[in-house]
C-alpha cells in the first residue's frame, strides 16, 4: 500500500510538471495567435487582454497586401525548395558512398564533416561573405542557396548516415549477385529503406533554410531579394513597432513549417515501423 501510494504521488507530480511545462511552452504561441486577431486598441492597452472581446483580420490583411509579402514569399520558396532538394540529394549520395563502399579516406572524411558541423554558423558568416563577394555571388539566389546547402549538409550527412548503417549490407550484396547495377541498388533498395532518414533530413533542412535571417540579411543587398524572415523584421522600425502586424506576420510565417511537418510526420513514423518489420 505504501509503495503504491508513492507511485501514485510520483505519477501525479510528473503529470503536474508536464502540464506546467506544456502551458509555459504553449503560451507564447497562444499569445502570438491572439494578438494577431486583436484590434489595435486592445493590443496597446497597459492591462493584458488574454481573451479578446472583438476579433479582426485587419492585421492579416495589412501584413499581406500592404507589404512586400508576396515578393518575399516567392524568394523564400525558391531558395528553400532548391536548398532542401540539393542538400538531401547530396547527403544521400554521400552517405551511400561512405557506408556501402570501402576506401581509405572514408573515416577521415567523416571526421572532417563532423568538425565542420561543430563550427558555429556565425563564425563562418564573414569568411563566406568575403569569398562570395569576390565571386560575385552576393544578392543572388545561387549564392544564398549555396550558403544554405553548406550550412545544412554536414548535419544532413550525419543524420542520414545512421539510417544507412541500420540497413543490413547483405541486402545490397544479394542485389548485386542478382545482377543489379549500382544505380539500381541505390534507387530500388537504398532509397526506399533510407526513406525515413531522407524525410527527417528534409525537415531539418527545410526549417533551417526557412527560418534563417542572418545569412539572408547579410548576403542580400536588394530589398526585393529579401526572404520572409527579413520581411518579418521589417515591422520593427525606428518610428515604432506594429505589434498586430508583426504577430499576424509571425502566424503566416509559421504556417508553412507546421503544415510541412504535419504532412511528413506520418511518413517518418510509418517508415520507421516499416523498416523495423522488414
Amino acid at each position: 500500500m505504501i509503495r503504491s501510494g508513492r507511485i501514485r504521488w510520483r505519477r501525479l507530480g510528473t503529470t503536474v510538471i508536464a502540464i506546467v511545462f506544456s502551458v509555459v511552452w504553449f503560451f507564447p504561441v497562444y499569445w502570438m495567435g491572439v494578438t494577431s486577431i486583436k484590434p489595435r486598441n486592445e493590443i496597446m492597452t497597459t492591462t493584458p487582454v488574454f481573451f479578446p472581446t472583438h476579433w479582426s483580420l485587419e492585421n492579416f490583411r495589412a501584413a499581406i497586401f500592404e507589404t512586400s509579402f508576396l515578393t518575399n514569399l516567392r524568394n523564400s520558396v525558391i531558395v528553400t525548395v532548391i536548398s532542401v532538394a540539393v542538400s538531401v540529394l547530396v547527403a544521400f549520395l554521400a552517405c551511400a558512398a561512405l557506408t556501402l563502399y570501402r576506401f581509405r579516406a572514408r573515416r577521415a572524411i567523416m571526421v572532417v564533416v563532423l568538425a565542420v558541423q561543430m563550427i558555429p554558423g556565425t563564425a563562418m558568416l564573414i569568411p563566406q561573405f568575403v569569398v562570395f563577394n569576390r565571386l560575385g555571388l552576393l544578392n543572388t539566389y545561387f549564392g544564398l542557396i549555396l550558403a544554405y546547402i553548406a550550412g545544412v549538409l554536414p548535419f544532413s550527412i550525419w543524420n542520414m548516415r545512421g539510417f544507412f548503417l541500420a540497413i543490413p549490407t547483405s541486402i545490397f550484396e544479394s542485389a548485386r549477385v542478382e545482377g543489379a547495377s549500382e544505380w539500381q541498388v541505390l534507387r530500388y533498395i537504398a532509397f526506399p529503406l533510407a526513406a525515413p532518414g531522407i524525410v527527417s533530413t528534409s525537415v531539418f533542412a527545410f526549417i533551417t533554410a526557412w527560418n534563417d535571417y542572418l545569412t539572408a540579411y547579410t548576403f542580400m543587398k536588394d530589398q526585393s531579394m529579401y526572404t520572409l524572415p527579413v520581411w518579418l523584421a521589417s515591422f520593427s522600425t525606428p518610428m515604432g513597432i506594429d505589434f498586430g502586424g508583426q504577430m499576424a506576420a509571425s502566424v503566416i510565417f509559421s504556417l508553412p513549417v507546421v503544415v510541412f511537418f504535419m504532412i511528413v510526420q506520418r511518413r517518418i513514423a510509418n517508415g520507421v515501423m516499416t523498416g523495423s518489420v522488414k
